[in-house]
């Protein structure tokens, strides 16, 4: 596995698909690494021409994990983040996305379309910002603007996400993850079990860091409101969020997309906190169109009024 030093960290990076191509930077979300990536998402990237480079977010797969910050607790940053109170963060999302521009120069690419999931999408939002130079694109898929006002998480959701592991075993942590993947995936279009396993099995067996998943969410929940950063956007922007989104409701997508100046709305139905298999074509046309400048106006009405 290649590294890069960028932004004083080690980033664990993959590249693939059309070294002449058109780059394309994916960004993953809470605590997934770069094997998240579906296989047949990667590949379909590389066969429409693009070059394809991901990598572990700080604190996450290979990349340099910050142990020193000790382990916050998750239930104590749920409730200060649900009454108002400010959290402290061992790093911010800024640095993260600091971290995917540094990435990006030390590769030698001026420019990238840019794919962020989930959190990866609110590193994307605050890449497009602070580095505008680099963006040729952002698509933000199922993430949200950070304001209070919105929907929170289902209760069966954020009971999945705020559970603890029955035990610290390989085994214990397998059943811990495909309950957590069922409870926010997709109703519509459910990955297969033995799917699923796999991909979960093959993360753990790269690297897996439990304490650098707490971290990583009190960043997120640190960051709070990015309704100025999504104003100032100005790389052309695609947002995609499923209908039945349990983690991030789809009201959440609804007003990312009304804040960034032009952006356009694609919600998918079915679609739950998960990139299906049944639905990888789907994204991959939306993205391909959305590169391109092909995009029609957006056909969808909104479903919310702007607060």
């Amino acid at each position: 596995m290649p590294f890069v030093r960028a932004n004083g960290i080690d980033i664990a990076y993959a590249r693939s698909g059309d070294p002449r191509g058109r780059p394309i930077l994916l960004i993953m979300g809470l605590g997934m690494q770069l094997t998240a990536w579906p296989d047949e998402f990667i590949d379909g990237l590389g066969e429409l021409g693009f070059d394809v480079i991901r990598f572990d977010n700080r604190d996450c797969g290979l990349s340099t994990a910050f142990d020193d910050a000790g382990t916050p607790s998750r239930i104590w940053t749920w409730v200060k983040a649900a009454v108002g109170l400010p959290v402290r963060s061992a790093y911010t999302l800024e640095d993260m996305a600091d971290d995917a521009a540094g990435l990006l120069a030390a590769l030698g690419v001026t420019r990238a379309h840019v794919v962020g999931v989930s959190m990866g999408g609110m590193i994307g939002q605050i890449l497009a910002v602070r580095h505008p130079e680099r963006v040729l694109t952002l698509t933000s898929i199922m993430s949200s603007s950070g304001r209070r006002h919105l929907p929170r998480a289902t209760a069966k959701a954020r009971a999945a996400l705020l559970r603890q592991p029955k035990g610290t075993d390989r085994s214990a942590l397998v059943e811990y993850l495909v309950d957590l993947f069922r409870t926010i995936g997709s109703p519509a279009y459910p990955t297969p079990e033995r799917q699923l396993r796999e991909r979960i099995a093959r993360s753990l067996d790269r690297g897996v860091n439990m304490d650098g998943v707490l971290r990583q969410l009190v960043a997120i929940v640190a960051n709070g409101d990015r309704s100025r950063v999504l104003r100032a956007i100005r790389a052309p922007t695609l947002v995609i969020h499923g209908a039945a989104d349990p983690l991030l409701p789809p009201a959440c997508g609804e007003d990312t997309a009304r804040l960034i100046p032009g952006a356009r709305f694609e919600l998918i139905e079915g679609l739950g906190h998960d990139l299906p298999p049944a639905l990888i074509e789907r994204f991959l046309a939306l993205i391909d169109a959305h590169t391109h400048g092909k995009m029609a106006p957006d056909p969808i009405a909104r479903l919310f009024e702007r607060q």
